[in-house]
């Protein structure tokens, strides 16, 4: 489900760099987590479940893609940073540096979560 609200912060405040990033995102959260709602949480894009299940959150150098309860997931792909007692994040420079593998396995783990 795509949020006007997001399309609106992507054409006015995201770093063009970034939007074909943010464009794959989108795109993967969607196919994976087609019941999330996508939304704006402290100003930057994110999937609601129950709960928020992810974020994207830019810097000037790359985007961070977090999900709420990463510090619950199996990291079968060594690819989550962070140390806070909940959540894990994904540091991406560019749409080719997306592990589609790794962040659906991530985004279901993440889906899972919210609805147990």
């Amino acid at each position: 489900m795509s949020s006007t609200d997001v399309d609106v912060y992507i054409d006015t405040k995201l770093d063009p760099k970034h939007r074909e990033t943010v464009g794959a995102l989108r795109a993967l959260m969607a196919d994976a987590a087609p019941d999330a709602a996508e939304c704006l949480t402290y100003g930057s894009p994110a999937w609601r479940g129950t709960k928020i299940l992810a974020v994207i959150s830019p810097s000037k150098t790359h985007l961070t893609f977090a999900f709420e309860r990463g510090a619950e997931f199996a990291d079968a792909h060594g690819l989550l940073q962070g140390v806070g007692k909940r959540t894990r994040h994904v540091k991406i420079k560019t749409a080719a540096d997306i592990d589609e593998t790794a962040l659906r396995d991530y985004i279901a783990q993440a889906v899972a979560l919210d609805g147990a």
